[in-house]
């Protein structure tokens, strides 16, 4: 199969299950900020800011050092597995035992004291899916996406339907019929504490679908193996703690460096968190082409025209970025809809984050240059110097601009990222990126979304009639520029 059109259907089968199982997560955000006040969803958006950080940590960067090693003939790809699970079902157990006999002190310094009890259902969620996310490896280095995406429905339709449960179902027949067995089911204390629940619930739902691959830990535990294993993927740690840094510090930062009360400065976080989810179709599309990328830029290292055909990769994700870019700012009237009244005065920084989080997608392509070469430790360094804008920036800009400042902050961040990443790539795995047209795209993308503001902010135009002759005008450039030597290469296959 054509290389392009293979990662092309891998990222569908992923993108299908990363958008419909995300779709149905996202009907969580209208079901809970119109459910919870802005603070109350603040705290959500905290603590799953540091389950993101803990995410990372436990998983150690084994999945792409199994990727790394379960092909390049030196052990069994079962060996290798089995090495890396072992490992992680150790360091996992210890990390969850201590964070439920230390739930209290943690809770007491989070400024949480009253529940002690998020401590330990966030530690499990978190040391529940750093095992499984072993697992989901091995189904996409197997190519198994179908099972892949399988498991990820099916995790993500229960976490939503015992939201919708308790939340919903169980909620109004406490204010129905408070005796009644439903109605003992919710408990008021608990509150936004049965989020946590549903996902500690799927979670554990999810490592029973995948117990059948856990068989595979049987196989033993190579240590020479698990030495070079374990230098290989420790620099992805660093590499993945930046990353979170870039991508969630942002959160609990909001909760500590707004100049304002406590209960304010979460309702801050809340509305910011809530406003973020409105970039989930531009985080959809990276999650989806991540999961099939990584391991193609593997697999198709060694072919003779490798370096062109991640330089065509990069251009078409490009394109696709700025076509979701404006598919959400310029429909933002409708988009806003997901969230609840309380949380709309921060729709101005959407725009942002979804130019954020486009870069992020671009950095990810042209991190294949410290991937393919084992220079992961200078790709942790790149991180990292984003890390230092990202921290620097948020002290600076979060305490004048509030969550403004929390997004500039983000863009900046992974503008350095792309422009080290680039020029470093260019010294030690040089491709021959089209840099000109993917910036002119980005920029035509700004020219609409400035335009779409001009029509209807100053001239009172109708949004959606200007909306859908932007978005038109942009496919028609694309398929002026770009889309018709596919057109061409299709059929002459």
């Amino acid at each position: 199969m054509n290389p392009l059109r293979r990662l092309a259907s891998q990222t569908a089968v992923y993108g299908v299950s990363s958008v419909l199982g995300r779709l149905l997560n996202y009907l969580l955000v209208p079901l809970l900020t119109y459910t919870f006040a802005p603070a109350e969803y603040g705290i959500i958006a905290e603590f799953y800011a540091y389950m993101g950080f803990l995410a990372v940590l436990l998983v150690f960067g084994l999945e792409t050092g199994y990727f790394r090693f379960r092909d390049d003939g030196g052990s069994p790809p079962e060996v290798v597995f089995a090495t890396a699970l072992r490992f992680l079902l150790l360091s996992n157990s210890i990390f969850f035992t201590a964070a439920f006999l230390f739930r209290q002190p943690i809770a007491d310094l989070l400024q949480h004291p009253q529940h002690p009890e998020y401590i330990w259902w966030a530690a499990g969620i978190v040391s529940l899916d750093s095992i499984g996310a072993l697992a989901f490896a091995r189904l996409r280095a197997e190519d198994r996406a179908g099972r892949f995406a399988l498991v990820k429905l099916l995790e993500i339709g229960v976490n939503v339907a015992l939201n919708l449960f308790f939340i919903v179902w169980c909620r109004r027949a406490y204010h129905a019929a408070p005796d009644s067995f439903f109605g003992h089911l919710w408990v008021p204390a608990i509150g936004i504490g049965y989020v946590f629940i549903a996902n500690l619930a799927a979670s554990a739902f999810k490592i029973l679908l995948l117990t059948p691959l856990f068989r595979g830990v049987t196989a033993g535990f190579d240590r020479v193996l698990f030495g070079r294993l374990i230098r290989y993927s420790l620099p992805m740690v660093i590499i993945g703690f930046g990353g979170i840094i870039n991508d969630m510090l942002d959160r609990p930062a909001l909760k500590y460096l707004l100049p304002y009360d406590f209960h304010t400065n979460m309702e801050q976080l809340g509305i910011y968190s809530a406003c973020y989810k409105l970039s989930i179709l531009m985080t959809l599309f990276i999650q989806a082409f991540r999961y099939a990328g990584e391991p193609f830029f593997f697999s198709y290292a060694r072919q003779h025209d490798a370096r062109e055909t991640y330089a065509t990769v990069l251009n078409y994700f490009v394109i696709f970025c700025v076509f979701i870019f404006l598919l959400v700012t310029l429909y933002l009237g409708l988009f806003k809809y997901f969230v609840g009244a309380p949380y709309r005065v921060g729709l101005h920084i959407v725009p942002i984050l979804l130019l954020a989080n486009l870069l992020l997608g671009v950095y990810i392509n042209l991190s294949i240059w410290y991937k393919l070469t084992d220079r992961t430790l200078m790709g942790a360094w790149v991180t990292l110097a984003g890390s230092c804008i990202t921290v620097g920036l948020l002290f600076w800009l979060v305490p004048i601009y509030g969550y403004m400042g929390a997004a500039w902050a983000r863009l900046a961040c992974y503008a350095s990222m792309v422009t080290l990443s680039y020029l470093l790539g260019r010294r030690y795995y040089p491709v021959p990126y089209k840099v000109r047209r993917a910036a002119s795209y980005v920029a035509l993308g700004l020219g609409l979304y400035g335009a779409s503001r001009l029509l209807v902010d100053q001239l009172a135009l109708n949004g959606l009639v200007v909306g859908t002759a932007l978005l038109a005008a942009f496919l028609a450039v694309f398929f002026l520029a770009d889309g018709r030597p596919l057109v061409r290469r299709r059929l002459a296959v």
